[in-house]
């Protein structure tokens, strides 16, 4: 099956953003350990606790698992690295409808982003800085209507999608808000 987009691969000052590739398969078991630092970090998971991993044998498990996602069309985890020393800063990940339809409840399903960065990358603007890359590559590519979910008291979350054109929508559940860019041509 044919991943319903593109892969993102994005250039921005020292950083790239790119799927997993073949010469990440020489770094695995670095890449591994820099995705249970990004998903095991405190400060990172404050408002996604559920995103955690226990250890590194499951970043290994969560890693097989993107790459396998991203070659059936599931889902496109892209990586966030240092262009000078390849040390992962961040993950981006991009949910089809089909997918978010499967954990989300909601009344129409666009697709979704969700980002994590190292908490020591925290106030660099990467992603002030890459969404709206992000966003004009999905626009590209025919997509149309991009959405996130972000814990309500995330107000850097908040200003990031803000700041890339994303509008509140709606309350989504108890803690969580929607906020959605649609563009139309």
């Amino acid at each position: 099956m044919r991943p319903m987009f593109l892969t993102l691969f994005l250039t921005h000052e020292n950083l790239l953003l790119h799927p997993f590739r073949a010469d990440d398969l020489a770094r695995y078991d670095q890449l591994a350990e820099q995705i249970f630092k990004i998903l095991s970090d405190d400060e990172t998971l404050r408002f996604i606790p559920e995103k955690r991993l226990l250890s590194i044998a499951a970043a290994k498990q969560w890693l097989n698992g993107a790459i396998i996602n991203l070659h059936s069309g599931r889902n496109s985890i892209h990586f966030i690295t240092c262009k000078n020393t390849g040390a992962l800063v961040g993950i981006v990940d991009i949910i089809p409808p089909a997918v978010a339809k499967e954990y989300y409840h909601w009344h129409h399903y666009p697709f979704f982003i969700e980002f994590y960065l190292d908490a020591n990358e925290k106030d660099k603007a990467i992603m002030t800085s890459l969404l709206p890359l992000i966003v004009a590559d999905l626009k590209q590519q025919g997509i149309q209507h991009i959405a996130a979910v972000i814990n309500r008291k995330n107000i850097a979350a908040r200003k990031v999608l803000g700041k890339s054109g994303f509008i509140y929508a709606a309350a989504f559940d108890p803690i969580q808000d929607f906020y959605e860019l649609t563009y139309s041509d």
